[in-house]
């Protein structure tokens, strides 16, 4: 991930700078824009294959009139001082009325828009493990997953020694409970009882 610009802007300001029709992904860290590292290989085949399954969860909870994960999307933070593109997020239909800056800007403001966001880690972990989880908890984000296919990860974070892990983040009573899964384990979430995948269904399918 390398820096594009220093001079600390608004939320605004980045989208107002955002390149339209850009093959480059970015985000806005506490004022910084950040350039983010391209998806490609390991990582393209892990999060393709996760949106595959949740796509297939969605259907089985009879909820694929509602609930659907789009292209690209940014979350603006609560304080409004970053803004981020999840790897996958997925969104309630029925609660983007109130989203007014959806349908021009692919923003979201809300957490109640949002049923989950899922980061796949590459070498950003820190942010993924640290920055978001603070921010995605304060602004009420119901679920929020980390797929460490690689086990980039810290060892305060995924233990040592080190091992691919998945942790589900669940707000309760305001803040963030982790569950995390590992091998065989079967990948438990509230929002999505019927994702009947293990961690290692996931990770195998980065090779």
């Amino acid at each position: 991930m390398s820096q594009a610009l220093t001079k600390p802007i608004t939320f605004d300001e980045f989208i107002e700078w955002y390149p339209e029709d850009s093959q480059v992904r970015y985000e806005l860290h506490n004022g910084v824009i950040l350039e983010m590292a391209k998806p490609r290989g390991k990582h393209s085949r892990v999060t393709g294959f996760t949106i595959n399954h949740l796509n297939i969860a969605i259907r089985n909870l009879n909820k694929e009139d509602i609930w659907f994960i789009p292209r690209e999307s940014i979350v603006k933070t609560l304080a409004g001082k970053s803004g981020y593109e999840p790897d996958i997020i997925v969104l309630d239909e029925e609660n983007l009325v109130s989203e007014t800056r959806w349908e021009s800007e692919s923003i979201i403001e809300q957490a109640d828009s949002v049923r989950l966001i899922v980061e796949v880690v590459s070498t950003n972990w820190r942010d993924d493990y640290s920055k978001k989880s603070a921010d995605y908890e304060e602004m009420g984000i119901k679920e929020y997953w980390i797929v460490d296919y690689e086990a980039f990860g810290g060892k305060r974070f995924i233990g040592d020694p080190k091992q691919p892990t998945i942790s589900v983040y669940q707000l309760i009573d305001g803040e963030y409970q982790i569950t995390q899964f590992r091998n065989n384990d079967q990948i438990l979430s509230p929002i999505f009882p019927t994702f009947n995948l293990t961690a290692n269904h996931i990770f195998n399918a980065r090779l």
